[in-house]
């Protein structure tokens, strides 16, 4: 099938990523706001609720960011009471962030907004889990990874 240049917008994979993307930040929103985070702060918590005490750098490495995007994020997890920073012993120049009781408490809370987004997206969990697959393989083919 040959396509023509430039795409009608709704032809446009970006769009449609783009939209998808803000339509599931505002499914996220209400969530979010009732636990006082932002998404991204969201994200670096997630990153450490796969592993604890975990460097700014390795923090950004993992959401794909600079770590000067995560510093100002985990300054204000910290104000919040669910991070605490502290510089390496071994190699002052890096920041090592933990997880507080509180900041490991908020993870509880946020099984329901997993569940509430499954559910709203109509979709299966075997079809959720082939799209996640899909959009990580499309992510990885324009990183040229």
């Amino acid at each position: 099938m040959k396509r023509a240049y430039p795409l009608p917008l709704d032809s446009q994979l970006g769009f449609s990523l783009y939209g998808a993307f803000m339509a599931v930040g505002r499914a996220y929103r209400p969530w979010l706001d009732r636990l006082g985070l932002t998404y991204p702060q969201y994200l670096v918590l997630s990153v450490l609720w796969e592993g604890d005490d975990q460097t700014i750098t390795g923090i950004a490495s993992r959401l794909d960011l600079e770590p000067s995007t995560i510093t100002p994020l985990v300054k204000r997890l910290e104000q919040a009471g669910h991070v605490v920073r502290q510089r390496n012993p071994a190699d002052e120049r890096q920041v090592k962030v933990k997880l507080t009781d509180q900041g490991r408490a908020v993870r509880a809370e946020t099984k329901t907004l997993a569940q509430a987004l499954d559910n709203k997206s109509g979709m299966t969990v075997d079809g959720l889990v082939d799209l996640n697959t899909r959009i990580k393989a499309l992510r990885d083919a324009f990183r040229g990874t």
